[in-house]
């Protein structure tokens, strides 16, 4: 079932994703697909998985697509092999976010009518990386359960989208690459408020309030029922102007998780947070490519 669930994981992103019109010749086909951005590539060769165009995904992705959902083949021929399956369960999902780093783009997704994954909604983080050729060439994800009711009342996705100070791409990147090392990894965790802004801290995590105060009191709970709750390894930085992504390694009641986190900058401080946990699952595997090896 499992197999089944994850393959629907990346073909239902981005349902709603504006796609780039084709023309009918196989020659103006090949010159789209080379002026395409690698956004609109990705959201075309999803929005092709979607409408089960096997054609269409074979133009725009490599033979050997490289796949780390642990639960789906890897190569584009097993994944395409799976399709049927949306149809059957008439899974959908909304792209709220998308962002480019380089060849990498990267993505905040709602399901909805995702009972098969465990809840009737989702949310998701998703990378491709694109090649030298501009082709899809791998894919990474994780995803957990949307929450109605949240300690600081808003959702899991809802917050800016708006995209802005490309200039401090890196600026940010470096920023929050220091903050996942020094805060979650726990090696000068008294430095937090010189990442986070005391003035604004946006918080979507459900379990956590808005504020510095609110990220205080989910630390003290935790330390109070002696739960274990630590990042081990920071495996990518991804970023786009204010917007930066860190996909870590670490620990969560005694099980191995992966950390995606979003984090939104303004004046180089940190005023807003995303994340997805989920456990790294150890049977059942459809690929040995592991959720990491970027």
């Amino acid at each position: 079932m499992k197999k089944v669930i994850t393959v629907m994981m990346l073909a239902g992103i981005l349902a709603s994703c504006k796609t780039t019109k084709t023309n009918k010749t196989s020659e103006s086909n090949h010159s789209k697909t080379t002026t395409m951005s690698k956004k609109e590539t990705v959201g075309t060769f999803l929005g092709a998985v979607m409408q089960q165009n096997p054609e269409k995904m074979r133009e725009l992705a490599n033979t050997n697509y490289i796949q780390h959902n642990p639960f789906i083949p890897t190569g584009l021929e097993p994944f395409i092999q799976m399709l049927p399956i949306l149809k059957e369960n008439g899974t959908t999902a909304e792209n709220i976010r998308m962002f480019q780093d380089g060849n990498y783009v990267f993505m905040h997704n709602i399901w909805r009518n995702a009972k098969p994954f465990g809840a009737d909604e989702m949310v998701s983080f998703d990378i491709i990386r694109l090649d030298e050729k501009g082709k899809v060439a791998e894919h990474w994800d994780a995803m957990t359960p949307l929450i109605k009711e949240t300690a600081s009342g808003r959702t899991q996705t809802d917050g800016s989208t708006t995209l802005s100070d490309l200039d401090k791409t890196e600026a940010n990147k470096a920023l929050v690459t220091s903050f996942i090392n020094d805060i979650p990894m726990g090696k000068n965790q008294h430095k937090i408020a010189e990442y986070i802004s005391i003035e604004q801290y946006d918080q979507h995590n459900p379990q956590i309030k808005d504020g510095l105060n609110g990220l205080g009191e989910f630390f003290q709970y935790l330390s109070s029922q002696n739960i274990v709750f630590k990042y081990t390894k920071l495996h990518k930085v991804l970023g786009e102007g204010n917007f930066v992504l860190t996909v870590s390694e670490g620990e969560l009641m005694g099980k191995k998780q992966v950390f995606y986190d979003l984090f939104r900058l303004k004046n180089g401080k940190i005023i807003e947070h995303w994340d997805v946990i989920q456990e790294i699952p150890t049977e059942g595997l459809a690929n040995d490519n592991g959720m990491f090896n970027f």
